[in-house]
């Protein structure tokens, strides 16, 4: 049995979860839309699962991930573009908002 959620049911269920604070009302938002998205171009429903996100996915300044994943920048570089292009190379980038850039984690 699925139930279809809102955005609104979506931020709840990270409140219930105690999960919020991890990652923000616009990072949320552009988790929501990335999984509609998903489904949308699949045909596959997604069941709901918080901890699941909290554990695939993360929101960070681009700053932070160059420095955790040792991204090396040329003077001429554009540091944030170069730092999404690594994400697209090695993982999932999900989107940007105003407290990072959301990603998946592998």
């Amino acid at each position: 049995m699925k139930q279809n959620i809102t955005f609104s049911d979506f931020v709840d269920q990270f409140r219930a979860y105690d999960r919020y604070d991890q990652f923000g009302y616009e990072a949320l938002r552009v988790l929501f839309d990335y999984f509609e998205e998903y489904e949308d171009s699949c045909g596959t429903e997604i069941e709901l699962d918080v901890i699941a996100i909290c554990c695939e996915y993360s929101v960070e300044h681009w700053e932070d991930i160059a420095s955790n994943y040792d991204i090396d920048f040329d003077d001429d570089d554009d540091k944030k573009s170069k730092v999404i292009d690594h994400i697209n190379e090695n993982s999932v980038f999900v989107g940007e908002c105003k407290d990072g850039i959301v990603y998946a984690v592998f």
